[in-house]
């Protein structure tokens, strides 16, 4: 089978990197790619938010699966032009999309399934939203409505953040994402991730993690797109997973079939956990990034053959084998991330850290000239390895940072901190 991956981060690596040990794949394009996944399969330079060019390219390439990695094709439509040119893709339609690409929709559709979530408001306008804000006080959660690359969300603890927040969204930072803010009240309890496979009509988990969104240790810092990543995530026990299925997942899935546009594709399940009690953070419509390197270690080849039984709707016979493993990831970003950072700076030492099964650098941020690699975005590299505990697996994968020659870069040194 010819497949097409579209992407080019450390989440489009590791998914690549399972599908290319089932032996059904028997050529793998990714669009863009990057430096690493260039080692293993073949890149591509398209628009892959154009859905006319990603159809044309795979007719030209005789691609017969397409899997759709980042949110900004999905919520243009992409994977309706694919089906729409009947070719099997991973991935929701632009309609069923809007659980992530706004968060105002998400939350209509908790109203109406009667998801637990926290309280919120909408707003349009900037001196409303102020006017929820002193009426509510803090800590409070400002969100932009729209798409923000994993950044549009700001946890005030204190009134006059919350109130600067929504000065910066409807002041053009997060662009045409903060045109529209959802404001919640501040959920206590412990995160974590639940990763659904959706193929219109059944569910299949496939996996929980949970990552750490803070750029220093102690979970000190910025909030970033995810400093690191493990998995299984002891807080999601096997009560809670079911209880989220139960009142969060399937109701959700019911009303979208309700309305017509049915989810099929990887549902992200955010969740606040406390007192044994889950509710919705968000939902994206993707797998998480850096959670998806973690999630693809543990599962391995198995991933082609469920990612197809999505799109082909027959996740009914299908069924995910576990080994009773973990895996954890540490990302190791260009200083000065998620604010300003230098790009081109070369990274040594890679050539030398173990690929195997157990043990693998996803290339996230990087670029190749001249034989050397550069770093070529914010989160450049993402060091994951698997282990019998999870202390074990804590312990190869700093072995591998250590390994590596980047002045330029930092991480965090306490992933799986939680857990540990």
């Amino acid at each position: 089978m010819n497949i097409l991956i579209l992407g080019g981060g450390g989440r489009e690596h590791a998914l690549a990197w399972a599908v290319m040990q089932n032996p059904k794949c028997d050529k793998l394009i990714v669009a863009p790619g990057n430096a690493g996944i260039a080692a293993i399969a073949e890149c591509a330079s398209i628009d892959i938010n154009d859905g006319a060019a990603v159809v044309g390219f795979a007719e030209e390439n005789a691609v017969e699966f397409v899997i759709i990695g980042p949110e900004a094709p999905l919520a243009a439509g992409v994977a309706d032009r694919l089906r729409d040119a009947g070719i099997l893709v991973f991935g929701p339609s632009g309609a069923a999309s809007r659980l992530e690409s706004s968060k105002s929709f998400t939350k209509e559709i908790c109203d109406a399934a009667g998801a637990p979530t926290a309280g919120y408001g909408h707003f349009k306008e900037a001196e409303a939203a102020k006017a929820h804000i002193r009426k509510n006080g803090a800590p409070i959660v400002v969100k932009a409505d729209g798409l923000a690359a994993g950044k549009g969300v700001i946890v005030a603890m204190d009134e006059q953040t919350a109130l600067e927040a929504i000065d910066d969204m409807f002041g053009g930072a997060f662009g045409g994402a903060g045109a529209e803010v959802v404001i919640e009240e501040f959920m206590e309890g412990e995160e974590a991730s639940y990763f659904i496979l959706c193929d219109g009509e059944d569910a299949l988990p496939i996996g929980t993690a949970q990552d750490h969104k803070r750029a220093y240790d102690g979970d000190e810092g910025p909030n970033t797109g995810g400093m690191g990543a493990y998995s299984p995530a002891p807080v999601l026990s096997d009560a809670i997973a079911q209880k989220a299925m139960d009142e969060i997942v399937r109701p959700t899935l019911r009303e979208m079939v309700a309305r017509g546009t049915p989810y099929q594709g990887v549902l992200y399940v955010g969740l606040m956990i406390k007192d044994g009690q889950p509710r919705l953070v968000e939902y994206n419509v993707r797998f998480g990034d850096p959670e998806c390197q973690v999630l693809m270690m543990r599962l391995g080849a198995q991933v082609l053959d469920l990612l197809q039984a999505a799109a082909e709707g027959r996740l009914a016979q299908a069924q995910v084998n576990w080994a009773n493993d973990h895996a954890l990831t540490v990302v190791m970003a260009a200083k000065g991330y998620p604010g300003d950072y230098a790009k081109g700076t070369v990274i040594n030492g890679l050539d030398a850290l173990p690929a195997t099964s157990t043990q693998m650098c996803f290339h996230a941020g990087t670029a190749e000239k001249d034989g050397a690699i550069l770093s070529a975005g914010g989160r450049v590299l993402n060091v994951t390895a698997r282990g019998a505990s999870l202390a074990e697996a804590q312990k190869a994968a700093y072995a591998m940072v250590d390994a590596i020659d980047w002045p330029e870069g930092f991480c965090r040194r306490d992933i799986g901190w939680r857990a540990l």
